[in-house]
């Protein structure tokens, strides 16, 4: 007979979306295994981030994306703060604001079409002159030399420590005895009654009341072994670290999908690029040579630094900007958190109190209908 482990809630995968609603859980009296792939790219996907949460619609709030949003952006400095009190580490949670440049004709028409979507939702901004930009971020002084045409400063925007956002959360599940397993499912199975079991590579089958699949762009492969219609898709992105004596910038600077988060021991984050690249979680010279070249024109003082580390990971993205969040159709206990994209951090907080209130049959504050599981 197989060994089997019961747990009141499984949840697969040990991201930032399934550490947080293991939190959630927890916090409600939960028993809760989290079940962690052996694979270190698999496991690397969250901590590959840079933290940024951009700032959110205050007012006119219609789209379930933007709903999902404003509601786990409130929650952020609630939960900074209850998982330092509960662990003692500082998750890095700052309110520092976001400067976003235009270095072409393209990039000034998309950020003046963001004003009119600012003025609509309530989101506060100003337009730099260049001197102003200077003075405030003098490091990016010398943008007066190249084709900088405007700059914007919006100050609501934040930024946290991935690697310490995941530590804390993983702490505080532990100390709410919250079980934590190291293997590679190998199988999903619906039984005739519609529950769901795992097995494992040792032969173990997991099973719960409430079964979550939380594991970022590797949970399409396990959707696809139930016939579960899904449009995750894994999208790689690449970072460079430098680091400085002290900060080199402070407020998060953004240019199109490239940026800078500054960290207030020196660190500095550059990123990023956007690969269709299958599962190849690795990391290319000609993209991180292409950041590089992006992030020395942009701020020169990096070329004295050294590259002290650079990373891939796989972003979630889904073929309709919408996350999957809801119970499989035709299953009694398995229910999906997945396809976030680049915002897996920013709505963790929000997805982890939705799917908590969903998994133990509570109501919601929001209507999940457009992330439903099984929409494509």
């Amino acid at each position: 007979m197989s060994p089997v482990n019961n747990s009141s809630c499984v949840i697969i995968g040990a991201g930032v979306v399934g550490l947080s609603l293991a939190w959630e859980l927890c916090k409600r009296g939960q028993s809760v295994t989290v079940i962690e792939s052996l694979d270190e790219q698999r496991r690397s996907a969250s901590w590959a981030g840079a933290g940024i949460l951009p700032p959110v619609a205050q007012k006119n709030i219609e789209d379930p994306n933007d709903q999902l949003r404003s509601f786990s952006h409130r929650l952020h400095p609630e939960w900074s703060d209850e998982l330092r009190k509960a662990t003692g580490i500082d998750n890095g949670f700052r309110e520092c604001g976001g400067i976003y440049l235009a270095t072409s004709r393209a990039e000034i028409a998309t950020l003046t079409a963001n004003q009119f979507w600012w003025d609509e939702h309530g989101i506060e901004y100003e337009q730099l002159a260049i001197d102003e930009l200077s003075e405030i971020e003098p490091n990016l002084a010398s943008l007066n030399h190249r084709e900088l045409l405007r700059a914007w400063r919006l100050p609501g925007e934040c930024q946290l420590r991935n690697p310490e956002h995941l530590k804390a959360l993983r702490l505080a599940c532990q100390k709410k005895n919250a079980k934590f397993i190291q293997a590679t499912i190998q199988r999903l199975e619906l039984l005739p009654d519609g529950e769901a079991q795992l097995v494992d590579e040792q032969g173990v089958h997991h099973r719960a009341a409430s079964i979550c699949l939380c594991s970022g762009a590797w949970t399409r492969l396990l959707m696809e072994q139930v016939e579960l219609s899904n449009g995750i898709m894994p999208i790689r992105g690449q970072m460079l670290l430098y680091k400085s004596e002290r900060p080199l910038l402070s407020h998060i600077v953004n240019e199109g999908n490239r940026y800078f988060v500054s960290r207030e021991d020196g660190h500095l984050l550059v990123g990023s690029v956007e690969e269709e690249a299958g599962y190849a979680c690795s990391t290319t010279a000609e993209s991180l040579n292409l950041i590089r070249q992006w992030g020395e024109a942009t701020l020169p003082i990096l070329r004295e630094l050294p590259v002290i580390k650079s990373w891939a990971g796989l972003r979630p993205g889904s073929y309709d900007g919408f996350p999957y969040m809801g119970l499989a159709p035709g299953t009694q206990n398995l229910f999906v958190a997945a396809g976030h994209y680049r915002s897996g951090l920013h709505l963790s907080c929000g997805t982890a109190v939705l799917m908590a209130n969903l998994m133990l049959g509570l109501p919601s504050s929001m209507d999940l209908a457009p992330f439903r599981v099984g929409r494509g």
